[in-house]
């Protein structure tokens, strides 16, 4: 969490080991203090004069026995002190998934991760939006859109593998997981074989989170007892549509509009019958969002206009929602969640 609170100009002494205190430094800094050192609690390391009054103390909590004294005294003295989480250690890489793009669907490990960071590559689908309230790193824009790879994978992986061992914590922030069609477990061996430590924290994938937005539940008792989630990049062999016909349930189809002609036909050809409710969500949790209802024979007219990202449903759920027109606004309800979290 970042600071939301107006320092300019005010002198605030942070406490804390050099690498400890890093993410702190940024913060105040961030927030418009003019910032103070003190890296030993016996008083011998600091980075140039201290403060005769401190407007706060922010003392990181870096693990060094002897600070309650100074901070003791502190107190005493009026002067409020703030307690603050030390920074890990330096150079490794963290894949966070940033759900469907709403801030409030960010974990909290998620945004714990993002505070800590040094360096944050980002794409177009994760919430960057809401970065700058979150993280005081150098924040990299490296989105794919369809058609234009503005950084392709390959160099991905060399910029968060470069960072990590120049010293930094690399922040790989994807929409959705990492895991599912994100293309993390690519990222994570581009790491193991660096010798670069890294971890993955899973997202709020768009294949569930994106149809709720929209009133479409993938589940539904007596409706839907199983979902499949099929990518949407490339279009689906005959064998695969026939074996995803048969199957049952709900089809969760994520990026899928390029391919939805080939889908629809191939669904029917394969045996699905025309009648089967569609749904194609665009920019779920996004301004903008827009639902369009057909079925698998009239989804391709009435999709003519539809872009992505999207996410497809097909299946008798999608007449759940049409049953449910009174469902409530998730995206705003999470919008307003986040912008109270965030002290916004």
């Amino acid at each position: 969490m970042q600071l939301r609170i107006d320092l300019s100009g005010r002198d605030v002494l942070v406490t804390g080991s050099p690498v400890a205190a890093r993410q702190a430094v940024r913060r105040y800094e961030a927030a418009g203090a003019v910032v103070f050192r003190l890296s030993s609690p016996h008083g011998g390391e600091h980075d140039g004069p201290l403060p005769e009054r401190p407007f706060l103390v922010a003392a990181v909590d870096d693990g060094q026995p002897g600070w309650e004294p100074l901070l003791d005294r502190c107190r005493a003295q009026g002067i409020p002190v703030a307690t603050e989480p030390a920074a890990g250690p330096a150079g490794h890489v963290t894949l966070v998934g940033g759900g469907p793009g709403a801030a409030g669907l960010l974990t909290v490990a998620a945004v714990e991760a993002l505070r800590d960071a040094d360096v944050v590559f980002y794409d177009r689908l994760a919430p960057y939006q809401a970065l700058p309230g979150l993280t005081t790193a150098e924040l990299v824009d490296v989105g794919k859109r369809p058609g234009h790879h503005k950084v392709s994978q390959t160099d991905i992986e060399k910029l968060m593998v470069d960072s990590a061992l120049a010293g930094n914590n690399v922040v790989r922030l994807k929409g959705g997981d990492p895991y599912v069609f994100g293309r993390g477990g690519e990222e994570v061996a581009a790491c193991v074989a660096a010798g670069v430590k890294v971890r993955v924290i899973s997202g709020v994938t768009s294949a569930i989170s994106v149809p709720a937005a929209a009133g479409i539940p993938v589940t539904h008792r007596e409706v839907s007892h199983m979902f499949t989630v099929v990518s949407g990049h490339a279009p689906l062999t005959s064998t695969e549509l026939h074996h995803l016909a048969g199957l049952g349930g709900t089809i969760v189809v994520l990026m899928g509009i390029g391919t939805l002609h080939h889908l629809a036909a191939g669904l029917r050809k394969a045996g699905m019958r025309a009648d089967m409710p569609m749904a194609v969500v665009e920019r779920g949790y996004r301004p903008g969002q827009r639902t369009t209802i057909a079925n698998l024979g009239t989804i391709a007219s009435a999709a003519a206009a539809c872009s992505n990202p999207a996410v497809l449903v097909i299946g008798e759920v999608v007449r759940v929602a049409e049953a449910n027109r009174d469902h409530a606004d998730t995206s705003a309800d999470l919008d307003r969640l986040a912008a109270s979290l965030l002290g916004a």
